[in-house]
């Protein structure tokens, strides 16, 4: 036997240790808690992080400071920013397909078409970032001496509760659309498939996504989405992956500083989507400007 093969025998293999995404870094979760992650024939997998109230509650704080810098961003930037984490994603394509494959029991050749489908609509949503403006605002017809113009802006902090059962695309799928828009969001995993979320922090940190931005937590839905649904600088929140009696739960608690709620709905996620995610998630703005005083004729000048 060769010294590299002995060599190779007694190393010791280095296990990945997932941590939580809050504010650009990687802690581990405030209460030192974690839980064990298992594939689709129970075989253990990894130990996530099962995040707390704090964890949650700091997760607020990253997203909001994020968000004057990320709003105030050019869209052409932000499209420029989301469609590098496609270009990183691309380059890891491997380790995802893997851990897509074990999180929802896939074949590699199933888990890669997933991946790929993520890694597309992190494109398509890139190509949205400076036309939604076009599509849902505008010039408005007054009777008068007045322009009127009405612009979208992003509603702030959003709480997405990723989808359950489709770890990856689905998750992309509700993250995209807040971020594109200029929001900064809080992100629950799925309890049962958490890592390959945790694994995206990984790749939004390299990706030019600045701090704060997009926050992942991991640990039990229930648990971490209710201080989210109730607190007060929380503009919006997502349910996607809330049941029907977490949904309603958390839906009452977010009437207390009226966020908007996009209400759990059956969605294949495998379908290019339409825009509702993108509007779903703005505030208009109108604008009155005068023209100037009306001539005789009836022009203005």
């Amino acid at each position: 036997m060769s010294a590299a093969e002995k060599s190779e025998q007694q190393r010791l293999g280095v296990f990945k240790t997932y941590k939580l995404y809050v504010g650009g870094k990687f802690p581990r979760s405030e209460s030192g808690r974690v839980y064990e992650v298992t594939d689709s024939k129970g075989k253990w997998l990894a130990n996530a992080p099962q995040s707390s109230r704090k964890d949650a509650r700091d997760a607020v704080v990253a997203a909001r400071k994020a968000f004057g810098g990320w709003a105030g961003a050019t869209a052409y930037n932000r499209g420029q920013v989301l469609y590098r984490v496609a270009e990183m994603l691309e380059g890891r394509k491997e380790q995802f397909v893997r851990e897509v494959a074990d999180a929802e029991g896939l074949s590699k050749a199933k888990a890669a078409a997933v991946v790929d489908a993520a890694i597309d609509r992190w494109v398509w949503y890139a190509g949205w970032t400076d036309k939604i403006a076009q599509v849902v605002g505008g010039g408005n017809p007054v009777a008068g001496p007045f322009f009127n113009l009405s612009s979208p802006e992003p509603t702030g902090v959003v709480t997405v509760l990723a989808p359950q059962e489709s770890s990856f695309l689905g998750l992309v799928s509700v993250i995209a659309p807040v971020i594109a828009t200029g929001n900064t969001v809080i992100v629950i995993a799925s309890e049962k498939s958490p890592l390959p979320a945790l694994s995206l922090g990984e790749v939004l940190a390299t990706s030019d996504v600045p701090g704060g931005v997009v926050n992942i937590l991991s640990g039990r839905t229930a648990e971490i989405a209710a201080p989210l649904a109730a607190h007060q600088d929380v503009n919006a929140i997502d349910l996607a992956g809330a049941d029907e009696v977490l949904a309603k739960e958390l839906e009452i608690a977010a009437a207390d500083n009226l966020k908007r709620v996009v209400r759990p709905q059956a969605v294949d996620y495998a379908r290019t989507p339409g825009t509702e995610r993108l509007t779903a998630f703005l505030e208009t703005k109108t604008v009155w400007h005068p023209t100037g005083s009306l001539g005789a004729s009836g022009s203005s000048y």
